[in-house]
């Protein structure tokens, strides 16, 4: 995965081996063993690629597009938790890695915002609340 992944981030981000072996100090070579799976950076070189592509570092070495719909590695901040089914009362359920990133719990309250060009988006109740709070200055 880390490899695939350091391939698609380098030629989206339209950079050359060199242009990337350079940012984080290693060589061009080193870095096509990367990118060929034949040898793997350290953690501080892993935190250096991170950064320069704008990726968490669990999604640069952990990302598997196959697992995600096809869809590229996302900018840091952002997800991809897959699909869900709409039940016939309209319920969904939440992906156990989104409860967690978002410390959603049985029994919190929801706010469902939506756009017709958009989409939808769900919103902790909480996250409302603050939100009013600071427009208000309170």
């Amino acid at each position: 995965m880390l490899c695939d992944n350091l391939i698609e981030l380098r030629k989206l981000a339209n950079l050359s081996q060199e242009d990337v072996a350079d940012k984080i100090g290693v060589s061009r070579q080193t870095l096509s063993k990367y990118e060929t799976g034949e040898s793997l950076p350290d953690i501080e070189k892993c935190m250096a690629l991170a950064e320069l592509f704008g990726v968490s570092l669990d999604d640069l070495v952990n990302y598997a597009k196959e697992d995600n719909m096809g869809l590229r590695v996302p900018p840091k901040g952002k997800h991809v938790f897959g699909m869900v089914k709409v039940g016939d009362k309209g319920q969904i359920v939440i992906p156990a890695k989104a409860r967690k990133i978002f410390d959603i719990h049985p029994g919190d309250n929801l706010l469902i915002l939506g756009d017709e060009a958009q989409g939808i988006a769900i919103m902790k109740e909480k996250g409302l609340l603050d939100l009013l709070k600071s427009a208000k200055g309170i």
